[in-house]
């Protein structure tokens, strides 16, 4: 602008005229900046003036009604109260729905009247040292388990277990989700109250973490006392901050995803029925709802996205969740009146929380809150959140955005499996292929049946399975490989060196080469279950097993009892270590088999954690073993009576 001003000067009076624009020019920019700066401190003093008028209208209703005097009878009093922030206009009443083959209107979703202000900075909170968090997704019990939660129930124990043995501080939740409509109308089809279905079904719930050995540290259910208190805690401060209000909603519900969809992600079936995204059918709800503000949230979402890379996994759901947030967020119903069966909205009974308020909330119940005094409130902000890949947009959108409004630290990663498919069909109990978790552990052995959907399915990806594989995996890679290397390597100890383990000769190239491998499955394994890669670090195990059988076929120690007895214990001690680091890494997927393995090789129960592995300690000679057991026996079919 200057340089413009200075040309044209100087056609019409030289040098003195030129000074004279530059400055008036000057001059005129400083006043535009002031101004612009002025109008800049107005905007963001009125923004501040409006959150703490809104803070101090919820303030004022809280006391009000805390303070007003109980009446006789039903009142409609609070109905004609909660009326809309005075800058969201009313809305029509919703058209009841068209034929189901007509398109009917798209679900309402009231705009926000002024994008609400960020949440208040949490508070500083203690070192969390080398605590570690993780959550499995709390189930839906209105009917009983599952080979789907006994694999996301497995998985993350098996996920537990190996952070504890690499000696990490472990707080492994999971539970149950026993709330929402699906639960009132089970439990209606058994004759039974809602409270009872749950107690039933979560009870069920438990006993399948117990047969498959899971290490969970609380099992949480959220019909408890301390969760309702926190729901009701998380809820307050999300409306304090200004991203809950009274509005209605009309649009498409689906009862077994317990979700509500805009009219775009529905589609009709060839008979004429209206299905979710997930399948499921939708129902048209027209009902009175709280609303939280998520399309406030959307530029949070999107830089927590880009600012934290692996907030998501794998890479498949973080892509989806990213695309559906550009799409654009529109505001949540967040509370339902057509039922009673779920936690109270806070100052108005007649609502109760949508089942996904109170659901997602178990995950800081679960470690003290709301009292964060509490011991284990140090374990928040989760580490990883493990959940099946269909709820991946409540638990990496929805989650975060109540967090961020409450002023609750954000967890860690959220990381999303894929299914499991039965001959290559999804389970459905009305094609009548869901398969009972108790059923295959008791045919196929707990561990057997752990090792094998940690080893075949590629974590985050969908799998498949049937009897012939599970078989092939039990006999070649845990009876073959692994079982029988460790049975014949300390059998010959047993029976030619009277169960001492031996003291070993100079190493060679050989011995060096497969005890180099051994060493180095414990940084591989670290690599890949930092982000969830569990068969990853089962392929890298098994790749040393498979080496350990070449160099024991090749060393051939039973031939060497009579032509280099010394270079043949110096053979059966190098196996001996290579068992061991492989048993002791194995526990996380095989707890019993392993432990048995390490039993078999002396090892005392305060040396089979990851510090013993990659050759900073070595198995101790001279160690008399007890008599080899076989750790992992073939699968023979019953024969039919």
């Amino acid at each position: 602008m200057a340089t413009r001003a200075k040309k044209t000067v100087k056609r019409k009076g030289g040098k003195k005229a030129t000074k004279k624009a530059v400055k008036k020019v000057t001059k005129s920019r400083a006043r535009a900046d002031a101004k612009k700066k002025a109008k800049t401190k107005a905007r963001k003093s009125a923004a501040k003036t409006r959150v703490k008028k809104a803070k101090t209208r919820v303030a004022r209703k809280t006391k009000a009604k805390k303070t007003a005097p109980k009446k006789v009878g039903k009142s409609t009093s609070r109905k004609k109260a909660a009326a809309k922030p005075p800058s969201v206009a009313p809305k029509a009443a919703a058209p009841k729905p068209a034929p189901v083959a007509a398109k009917p209107a798209k679900p309402k979703t009231p705009r926000s009247p002024a994008k609400a202000a960020p949440a208040a900075a949490p508070t500083a909170r203690p070192d969390r040292g080398n605590a570690f968090y993780i959550t499995t997704a709390i189930a839906y019990p209105n009917g009983h388990p599952h080979i789907g939660h006994a694999y996301e129930a497995i998985a993350t124990d098996t996920l537990a277990r190996f952070a504890r043995l690499d000696g990490k501080d472990v707080f492994f939740l999971t539970g149950t989700d026993e709330h929402g409509l699906k639960m009132i109308q089970t439990a209606q089809s058994e004759g039974l109250q809602p409270a009872e279905l749950a107690a039933r079904n979560a009870g069920r719930f438990r006993e399948m973490d117990r047969r498959l050995n899971v290490s969970f540290d609380r099992f949480i259910r959220t019909t408890e006392e301390q969760h309702h208190r926190s729901s009701q805690e998380i809820w307050r401060r999300m409306a304090a901050n200004g991203d809950i209000y009274p509005d209605s909603y009309s649009g498409w519900y689906s009862v077994r995803d317990e979700a509500y969809y805009a009219e775009d992600e529905t589609r009709l079936n060839d008979d004429g029925v209206r299905l979710g995204p997930q399948g499921t059918p939708v129902e048209w709800v027209e009902e009175k709802s709280y609303f939280f503000r998520l399309s406030a949230y959307q530029d949070r979402l999107l830089a927590l996205y880009q600012q934290n890379p692996d907030f998501i996994g794998p890479d498949s759901r973080k892509n989806e969740v990213v695309s559906f947030v550009k799409g654009g967020l529109r505001d949540l119903s967040i509370s339902r009146t057509t039922f009673s069966w779920g936690v109270k909205v806070p100052d108005d009974e007649e609502h109760v929380m949508y089942v996904w308020v109170d659901a997602l909330t178990n995950y800081i119940t679960g470690v003290g809150f709301p009292d964060e005094s509490d011991g284990n409130w140090r374990y928040w902000p989760a580490d990883v959140h493990i959940i099946g890949k269909d709820i991946i947009r409540f638990h990496a959108v929805y989650w975060p955005a109540f967090l961020m409004s409450a002023g609750i630290p954000v967890p860690k990663r959220v990381y999303a499996h894929g299914f499991l498919f039965n001959r290559g069909e999804k389970m459905s109990k009305s094609v009548g292929n869901v398969v009972d978790p108790f059923n295959l552990a008791d045919q196929y052995g707990v561990d057997q049946m752990r090792y094998f959907f940690l080893r075949e399915v590629p974590f985050g990806q969908d799998g498949n399975y049937n009897h012939e594989a599970i078989v092939a995996r039990i006999n070649a890679d845990l009876a073959n490989d692994l079982g029988n290397l460790a049975q014949r390597s300390l059998s010959m100890i047993a029976k030619q060196l009277s169960g001492v383990l031996p003291e070993p000769g100079e190493f060679s190239d050989s011995d060096k080469a497969i005890l180099g491998h051994a060493d180095g499955m414990i940084a591989l394994a670290r690599e890949a279950m930092a982000s969830q890669q569990i068969h990853q670090w089962l392929n890298a195990v098994w790749a040393v097993v498979a080496e350990a059988n070449r160099y024991f076929a090749g060393e051939a120690p039973w031939a060497l009892a009579k032509t280099d007895p010394a270079r043949q214990k110096t053979v059966l001690y190098v196996t001996a270590e290579v068992v061991r680091q492989i048993a002791i890494l194995t526990q996380p997927a095989m707890p019993s088999a392993s432990a048995r393995l390490l039993d078999s090789l002396g090892v005392p129960d305060s040396e089979r954690s990851f510090a013993m592995l990659g050759g900073s300690r070595r198995v101790a000679p001279g160690t008399t073993l007890p008599a080899p057991a076989p750790a992992f026996p073939r699968y023979i079919e019953p024969t039919a009576n």
